[in-house]
Formats: C-alpha cells, structure tokens, sequence
C-alpha cells in the first residue's frame, strides 16, 4: 500500500546494531517487491529467518485445464464447492489465464498445522461467509463478512476461523496489487474523489513476537509447486517493522458508490488495479436520477476484457434467477447486457441493495475441470424470452 505503517520496535536507522535486551542482535529482513525499486518493508526478527532444518518434498498444485479456448457465456455455482477442513486443500481454482488464478474455497478449519507462503502472486481474498483473524508475519488483522484481504506475495500467514462456516472468493494476481491510478496524486495519497480513503484501509494491528524454537512447518508455493520446508524457528518472531508493503483489509462495506444521473460504466465500481486485470465491487447505491434514466446497463461488447461476476448478496438487478456464490463469465468478443425484463424493470426505480465482486481481465480466462463440475448448463441462453 502506498503509505507507511509501522509496529513493534525498530531502531532509529536502517541496517545499524539493534540488540535486543539479552544483548544479542535483532536480525534484519528486507520484504521488498520489483527489485529494489518497489514498496518495501523492514522486518526485525529475533532469530535469523534462514535457518531450514528440513524439506519435506514438494507437490504439483496446477490447475487442471479443460480447455484453451472459451467463446461461450458460463455460470458456475459457487457454494457448490465442498467444504474442506484443510485451507490449501479448500482451495479450488475455477478460472485461469497467465495474469491471475480465480478461485473458491470453504475452509473448515483454522491453520494450525502449517503457515503459508504464496511466493507467485499477490492475493486478494473476498470474505463471503465467516470471521476470524489472519495472522501474518507483520502483525494480525480481523475480518469478517465483506472484507477484502490484501496479501502480498512473499507474505507467510495463517488463518483463524472462528466457526467451520466459511465462504472464499480468491484471486491470485502475478503481478503487484495497486489502488487505481486514476484515485491517487503523485505522491500515493488517494484524492477526494476517490471512492474511499487511508482512513478505510486496516493495516496489521497486532504483532506477535514467538520466541519458540523447534520445527515449523510453513508451505510454499513457487510455480505452482507446493513445497514443505521446516524452519527452527517460528515465522511470526518479528520484534518489530515499518515501510510500505503489508497485508491489509478493506471492506466493501466502505466503498462509496460514484452514481449519476444517467448509467455510468463499471469503472466507477473499480476497487483494485494490476498489470492484467482490475477488481470491481457493485455495492448498495442510489439510482441514476435523471426523470427519464434506464438504471440497468446497456448492452455492451467486452471486446478488450473477460468479464467475471461474483455474486454476494441482495437482488442483481441485470440478472435474473441469481444465487448466493454464483460467478456469470461473460468472454471478450460477444455482447452482453441484462437479462430479458431486467431493463424494464429498473425503469423507475431509485436504488439497489446488490452486493457483487466483479474482475475484469485483459487476457481470455480458462475454464478448469472443477468448474465443468459446478456449472450451471446453458446459461448461454438465458437471454431467450422463454426464459424469462
């Protein structure tokens, strides 16, 4: 995130001797992104965070494709993935392209075996159902229902459930995850027509400093290759840290909807940016209030973008017959616009309660085999008046 935090003890200049009370020195690491050139974080950890004490062997976690090729409208049923008591396990990728992996989960339990290191990509995981807290090496930070967390790669962490109700809606960007452009001035900040603000955004709150040795499991995913490494000591040993890059929460509960008097294009929903693909959130708003504005979306051509909807709560007033949990593909190269009667319907109408994550991607997305098993046959043809 491009503004500065800090938490714990630091010393008053970079790479210079920091004991701690016993005498012996604090160990620095740099948790750094694109080099040395982007946002980065200093950590101070009471033991050297290098020390492997064992490799456990490694597994193959690729998503299983179905096919390279997609020019059709899909739907899938979301809460129609299993839960799993294991969060790795409950992971399940639906829909994939070179840019990010778009996936669901329904984890049980909390992470008490193992830490997790996604070394290929940010994360952006949606909390559909459930609370508790992620516990990360810089610090802990509460969620609960319709909070976005924000993880950058490199990251080791741990989730904490606080019932077996949980419902994930996961995308792994491989490249870093920005504020829009367009929000910020030259110096980060987010300006005042910005949909919401720093005061929004929850950097980690609560650090946990371990000070046990032993065997520590944490996995580690690197090219799709889940690798098991234990450590001698424990990754949350962090005495104390401060930069730029850290895992955050934002709900989108306090994202303040841009309205206007005619329908405005899904970019005024935009949330967040990466190199290949933006993530939009749909949230309860007023209607367009021009006397005579139609407040259902033109059609439209996705001629540069695939176009994935996740559908969170209320009623999505361009779509008819939509559950919790279900995800609409509408693939760059065809037309789409509301379902029949929708845009009749919204005429008159003053506002919406619908709650929805949208991603917009610039490279054409994969369907999964485990999608195959959770999609909703022909919605192609939901455009049909007969089904209307």
């Amino acid at each position: 995130m491009p503004f500065y935090h800090k938490l714990g003890s630091i010393p008053h200049k970079r790479h210079t001797v920091f004991r701690q009370p016993n005498g012996k020195l604090y160990h620095e690491q740099l948790f750094g992104t694109a080099g040395f050139e982007g946002m980065s974080a200093l950590m101070y950890h009471l033991n050297p965070p290098t020390i492997v004490k064992d490799f456990k062997g490694q597994k193959n976690i690729a998503p299983e494709i179905a096919s390279d090729t997609n020019l059709t409208m899909r739907s899938l049923m979301g809460f129609k993935v299993e839960p799993k008591d294991d969060y790795l396990e409950s992971r399940v990728p639906m829909l994939v392209n070179s840019d990010c992996y778009i996936e669901l989960a329904a984890p049980k339990k909390s992470m008490t075996e193992y830490f997790y290191k996604n070394a290929d990509a940010d994360e952006i995981i949606f909390i559909h159902k459930g609370e508790g807290k992620l516990r990360t090496q810089l610090g802990n930070i509460d969620f609960s229902y319709g909070d976005y967390l924000v993880i950058p790669r490199g990251m080791t962490y741990q989730f904490q459930f606080n019932s077996e109700d949980n419902r994930l809606f996961i995308v792994q960007s491989f490249s870093p995850v920005f504020t829009p452009k367009r929000y910020r001035n030259w110096f980060g900040q987010l300006l005042e027509h910005s949909p919401y603000c720093e005061r929004d955004i929850r950097p980690p709150h609560e650090l946990e400093t371990h000070t046990e040795l032993g065997d520590f499991l944490v996995r580690i995913k690197k090219q799709d290759v889940l690798y098991d490494y234990v450590y001698a000591t424990h990754p949350f040993d962090v005495a104390g840290w401060d930069g730029y890059n850290f895992p955050y929460a934002f709900s989108i509960h306090n994202f303040e909807p841009i309205t206007g008097r005619v329908h405005l294009p899904p970019p005024i929903h935009q949330t967040f940016e990466t190199a290949g693909f933006v993530v939009c959130s749909f949230v309860p708003r007023m209607y367009d209030y021009h006397p005579n504005a139609i407040p259902a979306p033109y059609n439209h051509s996705n001629i540069d973008s695939d176009e994935v909807l996740y559908y969170v709560d209320g009623d999505f007033m361009s779509r008819n017959n939509i559950e919790h949990g279900q995800i609409t593909l509408h693939p760059a190269g065809l037309v789409h616009g509301p379902h029949p009667g929708a845009y009749e319907r919204s005429i008159g109408k003053k506002e919406t309660q619908e709650l929805a994550v949208m991603v917009d991607t610039f490279k054409p997305l994969k369907m999964t085999k485990a999608a195959l098993g959770i999609e909703f046959q022909d919605y192609y043809k939901s455009w049909l008046e007969s089904e209307h």
